[in-house]
């Protein structure tokens, strides 16, 4: 039997146990799950560092080598990922809508699991144990698409939770990982159709270029993060530097860092030089217009291709402008609808913002680093939805799940 098609048929059976269990039971074994993910940290950090030596060799850059590497204190946070899931409410059979026809019939809108989920991801482990957990929960089966970067990682992870879940007899096929790294394989999976009900690639333009282009399962997009953050002629500025390095340089190597800085023209003279300062103490090569290269005399000339860069590096493009209204057009032109910010004490620029940016996440006074399944409250996140069709921003447990209509009768004919 093909390979593909053997995973698939598993799903498929697994599906239909996972839609029967009840809260109490997923519950139980997400918990369970989660310790013992950390009970064999050791055996996850081992393989890990096999993924983390080869990637070092293969020149992978600093940012994707932070999203590769797991700690002790990485792995407990996936299990507490796990835990806070088993700590939501299960939406599933979640009565969204309910009304009664004139003709007697009473119809209920109600919460159900999508079946079996795809997902395509890239170098980062942590992906598979938040994909378990938040397929798990909604009573989906998931297959897995790890990056070979980061290969005998997610290998450990899922053999962890397979492990666990045949102690709980519940089917260890609610997880299954594709381990051929052909990318003839990759390809034939996002063709799956007649298995797997939905495909989310999590990763790079590229990726979610080839699976967009390819599939033929429903895709939901997970974008890449152009993030901007634009620094408004009424902003306090002893509030935004703080902001900027936290969101630049937190952690360089994640979707909702930000790439870009915009900066009114009229504050430029006080503003630039400190930030300037305060990025070249962090290590970031700043890339500017003719303006701020003028007041940050070791920033390089940006170009067009600068400012639509998701660097995922110790970089970022900056440029100044004259109003908020050319912030949101420059932001609509070059982001890649992820997450946005803007700085200022002015309610009505800050209410211009909010409307004009055409993003899933729109920030006044803080970090794009909050768009974040965690941060939002959701638990673990499947990824961060830039499309507008079914899901937008942070993906939780209700962004898995679809709906179906109950309709009771008693006897009517049409």
């Amino acid at each position: 039997m093909d390979y593909l098609e053997m995973l698939g048929q598993k799903a498929a059976a697994a599906k239909y146990e996972l839609q029967k269990l009840t809260t109490l039971v997923k519950n139980d074994a997400l918990q369970k799950t989660a310790d013992a993910l950390v009970k064999e940290t050791q055996r996850i950090l081992t393989a890990n560092e096999k993924d983390y030596v080869i990637a070092k060799q293969n020149g992978m850059t600093e940012g994707l080598l932070d999203r590769l590497k797991l700690t002790p204190e990485r792995v407990e946070g996936m299990a507490e990922g796990l835990r806070q899931i088993a700590e939501l409410d299960d939406p599933v059979g979640e009565i969204i809508e309910s009304f009664d026809r004139p003709n007697g019939l009473h119809i209920d809108k109600v919460r159900v699991p999508m079946g079996v989920i795809g997902i395509i991801y890239e170098a980062r482990p942590n992906v598979t144990a938040d994909a378990f957990g938040l397929c798990f929960k909604t009573g989906n089966a998931v297959i897995l698409k790890g990056g070979k970067d980061a290969f005998y990682s997610n290998e450990a992870i899922t053999e962890v939770i397979r492990e666990t879940l045949t102690q709980s007899q519940i089917s260890a096929d609610a997880i299954q990982l594709i381990t051929d790294n052909d990318r003839a394989v990759t390809t034939a999976f996002m063709q799956l159709k007649q298995y797997v009900d939905v495909l989310i690639p999590r990763g790079g333009a590229g990726l979610i270029r080839a699976v967009v282009e390819n599939s033929t399962i429903p895709v939901i997009e997970t974008g890449t993060g152009n993030c901007h953050i634009y620094v408004d002629e009424d902003a306090d500025l002893e509030k935004a530097i703080p902001i900027i390095l936290n969101a630049k340089t937190q952690r360089i190597g994640v979707c909702n860092a930000c790439e870009s800085l915009l900066v009114h023209e009229k504050i430029a003279d006080r503003f630039l030089p400190a930030l300037g300062k305060a990025l070249r103490e962090n290590n970031v090569e700043m890339r500017g217009d003719e303006r701020v290269r003028a007041l940050i005399p070791d920033a390089v000339e940006a170009t067009q291709e600068d400012y639509g860069a998701e660097y995922l590096d110790y970089i970022i493009s900056m440029k100044t402008v004259v109003s908020v209204e050319e912030a949101i057009a420059h932001i609509n032109r070059y982001n890649t609808r992820h997450s946005d910010a803007i700085l200022t004490d002015n309610k009505e620029h800050a209410a211009k913002f909010l409307q004009g940016v055409d993003s899933a996440c729109v920030y006044v006074n803080a970090s794009t680093r909050f768009t974040d399944g965690f941060e939002f409250g959701f638990g673990a996140e499947i990824g961060i939805s830039t499309q507008k069709l079914h899901a937008r921003g942070p993906m939780g447990l209700k962004e898995l799940t679809t709906y179906k209509y109950l309709i009771k009768g008693s006897g009517q004919i049409r």
